[in-house]
């Protein structure tokens, strides 16, 4: 379940250093033509939860956030690059973001249903505020990438977020 202040936005960028207004991570040491999702995640307040750089997936850094207060609300921006690797291919699956504010026992879910085309990357934002509750949360991807021709290439990880 989706609380009403999630946003999430998808949106095509080229292939560039730039993408998007943000770096995207690169893999270091993959084997081309190996789907991928790379992510950064960054924070701050309502009005600019880009502020600051939190963490990101290549290379992998700690994710470490503070917890938010009453009248001193962290919010966070997740930015997700499904990656072209040639050919056509869909990514499909669910992302659960454990960091977000909301029940404890309930993560916040990204389902993609993403078709990348040759080697462009499609970019999704998800932003909200972060927990105020401290304690060790997860970032868990469950995703499965298909291409054109049927071969399956599963997309698993599970992201250790600490919120002090």
């Amino acid at each position: 379940m989706r609380k009403a202040g999630l946003l999430i936005l998808t949106c095509w960028c080229a292939v560039s250093s730039s993408v998007c207004g943000a770096r995207v991570p690169q893999p270091v040491g993959a084997p081309r033509g190996v789907p991928h999702i790379s992510w950064v995640v960054m924070a701050g307040d309502s009005d600019n939860p880009d502020a600051q750089f939190v963490c990101q997936s290549d290379p992998r850094t700690d994710c470490v956030f503070t917890a938010s207060r009453p009248g001193a609300q962290v919010w966070s921006s997740l930015y997700l690059y499904y990656h072209g690797v040639g050919e056509e291919i869909r990514y499909a699956g669910s992302i659960q973001i454990g960091f977000f504010e909301g029940p404890p026992t309930e993560a916040h879910e990204v389902r993609p249903n993403i078709i990348v085309k040759g080697n462009e990357i499609i970019h999704q934002s998800v932003v909200d505020d972060v927990t105020a509750t401290p304690g060790t949360y997860s970032m868990t991807f469950d995703v499965v990438a298909t291409t054109a021709t049927g071969k399956l290439q599963p997309i698993r990880d599970a992201v250790r977020v600490v919120v002090k």
